[in-house]
């Protein structure tokens, strides 16, 4: 009798639970940003930044890194790898989702997926921007995470993870410039305090 892998993220080898997890996941997620789009009222005046689009499209290769090709759904759905990476899967798409419900709600019609500033747009440093700049780039990037671990490909987050860093990089400096050229010294001053990505930390 063949044995069990002992840790599925780390052979390969994946579970049904695991994939269930990611499933109701990303489904979850994809709700929530059609509904942030929904609500986000009619564009007035803005200046956005088209570059923005190749950070999105490199935050989608990370995703694409990670999820490409056949999964081996071979460990047992009630043994303990299975098990284990189907909670992990749900904790970090619970937290990702809570991040960016959280985010999204706080920016209100500012959020936007392209870089872009309204005219009546407004220097958000309530809910989760009182703790880091970025939230949403954090709540994907446990998505990614997520994603590995469910489809046991941990060790492709050795290149997914990169990807995902200079797209996000790409998008944050875009984004940046405009806050800066919007509001000046106030962006300057909560970029002072308020890290990027985790709360005291970068």
């Amino acid at each position: 009798m063949a044995r069990q892998p002992a840790a599925g993220a780390m052979s390969g080898a994946a579970g049904l639970p695991g994939i269930a997890a990611l499933a109701t996941g990303l489904l979850l997620f994809a709700i929530a940003l059609v509904a942030a789009r929904w609500r986000r009222p009619r564009e007035v005046a803005a200046r956005r930044d088209a570059m923005s689009t190749n950070g999105i499209a490199l935050q989608g290769a990370a995703v694409f890194t990670v999820m490409w090709g056949q999964v081996r759904v071979t460990l047992d759905p009630l043994g303990t790898a299975a098990i284990g990476a189907a909670i992990v899967t749900a904790l970090l798409f619970a937290v990702a989702l809570a991040l960016f419900l959280w985010s999204t709600a706080a920016m209100g019609h500012n959020w936007s997926l392209v870089a872009r500033v309204r005219s009546d747009h407004q220097l958000v440093t309530r809910g989760p921007f009182a703790h880091i700049r970025h939230p949403i780039y954090t709540a994907l990037a446990l998505v990614v995470v997520a994603a590995a671990v469910a489809t046991g490909r941990l060790p492709r987050l050795l290149i997914a993870l990169p990807l995902y860093g200079l797209g996000t990089w790409l998008r944050v400096r875009i984004e940046e410039r405009l806050l800066h050229a919007a509001f000046g010294v106030a962006y300057e001053d909560y970029a002072g305090r308020v890290k990027r990505f985790l709360p005291s930390v970068f």
